[in-house]
């Protein structure tokens, strides 16, 4: 009995001690082909209130709620949420929208945990028409290093990243997409 907790001390310090060397920062990044130009598939980013329309969260919460500042896109727009366990709850704030090709975002989660990161997209010519890239990163304490011994952020994020980009080259290349600044028909609310 002695060995067996010997051993498994010897296996969880190993974790611990393992988990201490992963690195301080995490980036996580996906990238697709849209057949279009830069200028039709800007809109659906830089205004927050057509992620509902491509991102892959949106349908893991019917009831999800939403609350959208003024303005909705562009440097500065903010959407907030709130959820159930697939989505949490967490903001988000444009810090910089350069059309067609650039848009920053600072990303808080508040729940299931507290993160803080950020998040890129950027429109690049492509043979196919327009190369877009979704990268999120951030720093990475030690209790997301524990984590990631387990499951990685890659992982658990990367097919989520791969799905909105799907959803996204769907709305584009549909030629469905909502001129800017439309209201989707999903229920959000404004903030004042």
């Amino acid at each position: 009995m002695v060995r067996l907790l010997a051993l498994l001390l010897v296996v969880v310090l190993g974790i611990l001690g393992y988990a201490a060397t992963l690195p301080d920062r995490f980036r996580i990044e996906r990238s697709i082909e849209i057949a279009a130009p830069p200028q039709r598939i800007f809109p659906l980013i830089e205004d927050l209130m057509q992620w509902t329309r491509w991102s892959p969260w949106e349908k893991r919460d019917p009831d999800m709620k939403r609350t959208f500042g003024n303005p909705n896109r562009g440097m500065g727009a903010t959407y907030a949420w709130s959820g159930n366990d697939a989505v949490g709850a967490g903001r988000m704030k444009i810090t910089n929208a350069r059309a067609p090709t650039t848009v920053n975002i600072d990303l808080d989660f508040i729940e299931p945990f507290a993160a803080h990161n950020k998040v890129d997209f950027k429109l690049e010519p492509a043979s196919a028409g327009t190369r877009v890239t979704w990268a999120m990163h951030g720093s990475q304490p030690y209790l997301a290093k524990l984590i990631s011994v387990f499951t990685s952020m890659e992982k658990m994020v990367g097919p989520d990243f791969e799905t909105g980009l799907a959803n996204l080259k769907q709305a584009v290349e549909s030629g469905a997409t909502l001129p800017l600044g439309s209201k989707p028909a999903e229920a959000e609310q404004r903030a004042n």
